[in-house]
């Protein structure tokens, strides 16, 4: 469904990205692991058109969308959660969620998806009128999943939903990514919390400096002796 192949990317005259190359199946769940400054986020950018590839191309169902600039991916329904949640702090809960759906045009589908972002984040729908920056860390980054739903994507990327969460909320946030995959919407996962991810992802990547120095199944990984030592403290 979503390849980098070969891609090569960075800021100015610094490379982040050499020659990554990932792909994700409809359906999957798949992480992407790494320690801070390997090049996740700039992976999330790249495949957003926020930063274009200096080499290789990103598809999407066999489409070039690195040409295509960010409206382009969007509309291509694809959506984002983004590190550190990024909320409109002084918008409501609603109003983050109307944002998440400022394409979409037909008002019943608004207020379907609606409804169904509810029923999934019950905690939202009791502060619906309530102001985001008021919201707890662990209900700002329900909101911020909740906006991306609202798009109606077929593939949702997260960029590291569990930082600064505690530990029941950080699985809640895992829990949550399951039932939205069983909701037939495909999820593309960068996080640092390797045990939580490699648990409900199908398959992972491990990128190093820019590099994936591995890929396999996500059972395969957690039992591998290199993300046993760098990321499961084994």
């Amino acid at each position: 469904m979503l390849e980098l192949h070969n891609v090569n990317a960075g800021y100015g005259p610094s490379l982040v990205l050499h020659d990554v190359t990932v792909q994700v199946n409809k359906g999957e769940i798949v992480c992407l692991l790494g320690a801070n400054a390997a090049g996740k986020t700039t992976t999330m950018k790249t495949i957003f058109g926020l930063v274009k590839p200096r080499s290789g191309s990103v598809t999407l169902e066999g489409e070039r969308i690195d040409t295509v600039g960010t409206d382009g991916v969007i509309k291509r329904r694809l959506a984002l959660v983004p590190e550190a949640r990024r909320v409109f702090t002084r918008m409501s809960v609603r109003e983050n969620l109307e944002m998440g759906a400022y394409m979409i045009d037909d008002r019943a589908a608004i207020t379907q998806e609606m409804e169904r972002v509810y029923t999934l984040f019950p905690r939202l729908k009791e502060r619906d009128k309530q102001v985001a920056g008021t919201l707890s860390g662990g209900e700002q980054q329900m909101l911020a999943m909740g906006r991306a739903l609202m798009a109606q994507p077929r593939l949702i990327c997260m960029d590291e939903p569990s930082m600064g969460l505690s530990p029941i909320l950080v699985q809640t946030v895992f829990d949550t990514i399951q039932r939205i995959r069983e909701q037939g919407v495909t999820v593309f996962l960068v996080e640092q919390n390797a045990f939580m991810a490699l648990n409900i992802a199908d398959r992972g990547y491990v990128l190093q400096q820019g590099h994936i120095v591995l890929s396999d199944t996500a059972k395969n990984l957690l039992t591998n002796d290199l993300v046993r030592r760098a990321y499961l403290g084994g």
